[in-house]
C-alpha cells in the first residue's frame, strides 16, 4: 500500500470548510484505491496566532518540512486587521513559502460562455482566452533588502526593495 504523509493547515475564515472538502476527497480516493493518507493537523494563520502569538510556529513550519505534501486553507480576516505586519496571518504565509521553496504560483485565466455577461469585456474579446498566468512567490519585494520605514527630520519614508538574481528569474522562467 502506498501511503503519503499530509499536513493540514486549514487557515481561517473559509479555510477550514475548504480544507474539509478535500479531505473528503481524499478519503474517497484512499477508499477506492490501495493507497493511504497519514494526516497531521496544526494551527496556521489567525488561528496561530490566537494559540501561540504568532502565524507560523517553528514547530510547524518543521512538520511542513517533513510532510509529503501541505493543504492549506485561506488565512486571515477583521479578526487579526488591526495586528502589526510582522504578526498578521499573512506573514505566516510568507514563511511557509520561504521555508519551503515554494516559489511558484499558476493562476489559470480562462471566461467561462456561462458567465460571458457578467463580464465587463465584450464576449468577442473574451471567448477564446484561456492562459495561465506565472507568479514568482518568495523573490523580489517579498523578501528583498533593504526595506523598512525610517523617520528623518521628523518625515517618514519607507523603503521596499525589489531585487533578484539570475538563478531566481531562470527557475520561474523554467516554470512560465
Amino acid at each position: 500500500m502506498s501511503s503519503l504523509k499530509v499536513l493540514l493547515l486549514e487557515g481561517d475564515g473559509i479555510g477550514p470548510e475548504v480544507v474539509g472538502e478535500a479531505v473528503k476527497v481524499m478519503e474517497l480516493f484512499a477508499n477506492e484505491t490501495n493507497f493511504n493518507f497519514e494526516v497531521e493537523r496544526a494551527d496556521f494563520g489567525g488561528v496561530s496566532i490566537d494559540n501561540h502569538g504568532k502565524p507560523l510556529i517553528d514547530s510547524v513550519a518543521n512538520l511542513a518540512t517533513n510532510a509529503d505534501a501541505v493543504l492549506l486553507g485561506a488565512v486571515g480576516g477583521p479578526k487579526w486587521d488591526d495586528l502589526p505586519s510582522d504578526i498578521r496571518p499573512e506573514r505566516g504565509l510568507l514563511g511557509l513559502r520561504a521555508e519551503l521553496g515554494v516559489f511558484a504560483n499558476l493562476r489559470p485565466a480562462r471566461f467561462f460562455e456561462s458567465l460571458a455577461k457578467a463580464s465587463p469585456l465584450r464576449s468577442d474579446l473574451t471567448k477564446d482566452v484561456d492562459f495561465v498566468i506565472v507568479r514568482e512567490l518568495i523573490g523580489g519585494i517579498y523578501f528583498g533588502q533593504p526595506r523598512g520605514v525610517s523617520v528623518k527630520d521628523g518625515v517618514r519614508c519607507g523603503v521596499n526593495s525589489m531585487a533578484y538574481d539570475e538563478n531566481e528569474i531562470r527557475r520561474i522562467g523554467r516554470v512560465a
